[in-house]
């Protein structure tokens, strides 16, 4: 099983609460898993007995959502689906973060294996309580790949608020002794109009409690919502504008030290010796503890633990990874590409024999860089191993139980010895993932904070300095593609071959949609010590720039217009041409434009949502770029919250744009060459450009919006720097390449 993208539809059970409250949630709920939720229940007298909603005896719901919200807006998108389904007053609505618990282990992420398969009805409880075995034993609680409203709302909360709904019908029709068909749902309220008898969801409770929930409660349709759809405010907006929210970099604990840590630079080198002694006596440092990639200091504030760390002389063995740059890992790249055909990825029809029998064969080698994720909160944990041999950790993590058993672990205590309190996080875009072995395997802030709290007896807070951040990431890998496509006689193309390293997630990053006969995809593995981890839209983000730069290649040896190429080879792809065609009518494409300005277009799918973009830039004569204006068609499926939906394609439009203008981190004598904004810059607020999103519900299955935008706007901005200037641009990021035009046509380009 692949355990990178775990998913799962979620389900339920009613329990009574203290007090007329209900919590409903997913699965039967045997006696220690009563226990697990009542170690956790609030409020004096309550009583868990199963998780997701919770009513309380004022009549407000409590959703409890099993995943971090980064800012991508999931906490109130899927209260929203919860709440619609159970026909509950907005009003009376809350949401919180699920706690670091077993009983909140979220099975909905697991049932991405089983899609697509028709399970019977009656074993449906059966396949939930599998997985949420298989959650609790990989303490899976993870906020990644784009999933949470598509599976945990989809398939969690969806079908937790309607089992309630219908708990809540059952109820009221026994107590007035009519037939459920008769009673209705209404402002977490159910009405028997017949009689003008009413009662609200915390009045039935107990007796909803002793019902026994549907496994396959009846979903509302689309045309009936009242709350999903609707632009919502997000429930986290006041407190971050007032100030009181609270991030993990904000920990304050009673006698509290700090931990700053200066690392080896080089990759896979190791410390020989330090000035340990030196170091000691300076005002405020408490404690040195050594790690295995470099050495801790530990102090009474952070600025005395930064200048420490700053000052220690560190020896170390670089055991010849010195040797190491961007230049030797790109040949390596070339060498492992040229050496072998690598492991099948697509193979239809034959290849070999479309590009043998070609018109035209055309050829070209693509390449990105590392990326770092460059939160704009430093990575931070604070961990407090006490005598008695508990601990306690505040974090803010993407995956905040799989944090607890990682800091279990790394600590040598039992998971139930671990406290883990969730933090609001200022970023993560995959960098906040714990550690574990089959997962993502590179050191993290959680391990050293773990080790130094070991090594002190008092709570302790690691923070990052951004140089930390910058040169000791978990990078997006940086990536070299080949390709090979034949031509027919009227610029078709007959056959697609592309080579790339290496293989990552998603496994479909390299695939493409448009109409090619003969498709062959392989990957290269082509290892280096340079620590890779999950970065926003992960494998797509670097090969939607490969595939869609090389297509606009192609139109142009086709002596196509790009929108065109593109659309005669979608044309058995509705839903992709309906959101090109979308994005080129309201970019004006085709439509005269301003001096020195052009446009570009790119298109991917990504975790079920399809985004197709168009950039208009300018080119001035002596080279410099300027995107003025990014229109952005978007086919998620069904907007949850349209507010959150723009904010997310122009968040993901964001985070792309500065990957391709500006990111690289490059290696050069085996360690990382940049070392903070200067130099590893960011598009700032005067620079972004012009922003249009168009949405297109076309009902198919929920997609994701917190990644899907990331992917096509490089390959959008290099399309259109090659209609503007004749230069083509096969490596990011643009600030590395001469844009002045060609000639004077393309000075003065439209497109």
């Amino acid at each position: 099983m692949d355990i990178k993208n775990p998913t799962r539809r979620g389900l339920l059970i009613a329990g009574g609460l203290a007090g007329g409250g209900l919590l409903i949630g997913y699965a039967a709920s045997g006696p220690s898993r009563r226990h697990q939720l009542d170690k956790v229940a609030s409020g004096e007298g309550e009583r868990f007995v199963a998780t997701w909603l919770k009513i309380s005896p004022d009549n407000v719901l409590t959703v409890y959502v099993p995943h971090a919200d980064m800012g991508q807006g999931v906490i109130t998108a899927l209260a929203m689906m919860a709440a619609e389904e159970m026909e509950a007053d907005w009003s009376l609505v809350k949401a919180v973060q699920a706690p670091a618990e077993q009983a909140f282990a979220n099975e909905s992420l697991g049932q991405r294996f089983t899609e697509g398969l028709q399970i019977p009805s009656m074993l449906t409880g059966v396949n939930d309580a599998a997985w949420l075995k298989v959650a609790k034993f990989m303490h899976i609680q993870l906020t990644g790949g784009s999933s949470s409203v598509r599976w945990t709302g989809q398939h969690g909360m969806r079908v937790a608020g309607a089992a309630a709904k219908d708990l809540m019908i059952r109820a009221a029709a026994r107590r007035w002794s009519v037939d459920p068909s008769q009673c209705v749902a209404r402002l977490s309220h159910v009405h028997h109009d017949a009689s003008g008898k009413s009662a609200s969801f915390a009045d039935l409770a107990t007796d909803a409690a002793e019902l026994s929930p549907s496994s396959n409660p009846l979903l509302k349709n689309a045309k009936d919502y009242t709350i999903v759809g609707k632009p919502i405010p997000r429930f986290d907006i006041p407190a971050k504008v007032d100030g009181t929210a609270k991030y993990g970099i904000d920990v304050q604990i009673a006698g509290m030290l700090y931990a700053a840590i200066q690392f080896v630079p080089v990759f896979g080198a190791e410390v020989v010796s330090y000035n340990e002694a030196e170091i000691l006596k300076r005002p405020g440092v408490r404690k040195l503890v050594r790690l295995p990639s470099g050495v801790a200091v530990v102090a009474d504030n952070f600025w005395r633990a930064k200048e420490a760390a700053a000052a220690l002389e560190l020896k170390i063995d670089a055991k010849g990874n010195d040797a190491r740059s961007s230049a030797t890992i790109y040949a390596q790249h070339d060498k492992d590409l040229a050496a072998g055909d690598g492991a099948k990825d697509v193979e239809i029809g034959d290849a070999d024999a479309g590009l043998k029998d070609a018109a035209k064969l055309v050829e070209a080698t693509y390449r990105v860089p590392y990326l770092a994720h460059a939160c704009m909160e430093p990575m931070n944990c604070t961990v407090w191993i006490k005598s008695d041999g508990k601990a306690e950790v505040w974090v803010g993590a993407q995956d905040p139980l799989g944090t607890r058993a990682r800091v279990a672990d790394v600590a040598g205590l039992s998971f139930d010895d671990v406290t883990l309190h969730p933090m609001l996080l200022g970023g993560g875009f995959g960098r906040r993932i714990p550690v574990r072995k089959g997962f993502f395997e590179f050191p993290s802030e959680i391990d050293f904070a773990t080790l130094i709290a070991k090594e002190v007896d008092a709570p302790v807070k690691l923070v990052y300095t951004r140089e930390n951040d910058i040169q000791h990431d978990a990078y997006r890998p940086a990536v070299t593609s080949v390709f090979k496509v034949g031509l027919d006689k009227d610029g078709r193309p007959l056959a697609w071959h592309n080579r790339y390293v290496s293989k990552d997630d998603p496994e479909e990053a390299a695939h493409i949609p448009y109409a090619v006969a003969n498709q062959s995809i392989r990957s290269v593995e082509s290892p280096t010590l340079v620590p890779r981890g999950p970065w926003r839209s992960v494998a797509h983000s670097q090969h939607t720039f490969f595939i869609e730069s090389f297509m606009d290649e192609l139109a142009h040896e086709a002596g196509k217009d790009p929108f065109e190429y593109r659309r005669a080879l979608l044309k058995d792809q509705p839903r992709h041409l309906a959101v090109l065609e979308l994005a080129a009518e309201k970019a004006g494409w085709g439509t005269p434009l301003p001096k020195g300005h052009a446009r570009g277009i790119a298109i991917q799918e990504a975790f079920k949502t399809i985004v197709a973009e168009v950039a208009e830039v300018s080119v001035s004569p002596s080279g410099e770029l300027k995107v003025h204006r990014v229109v952005a068609a978007v086919d998620c499926g069904r907007m949850i919250n349209p507010d959150t939906v723009e904010q997310q394609v122009e968040s993901g439009i964001i985070y792309g744009l500065t990957a391709a203008l500006h990111g690289e981190i490059s290696i050069d004598k085996g360690a990382v060459a940049q070392s903070n904004f200067p130099d590893y810059e960011m598009v700032r607020m005067a620079d972004v450009p012009a922003i249009e999103v168009h949405v297109i519900e076309s009902g198919a299955a929920l997609g994701g919006l917190g990644e899907p935008a990331t992917p096509p706007i490089a390959a959008a901005v290099a399309n259109a720097v090659f209609a503007a200037t004749g230069k083509r641009i096969r490596e990011m990021p643009l600030k590395n390449h001469d844009l002045t035009p060609l000639t004077a046509k393309f000075a003065q380009a439209a497109d």
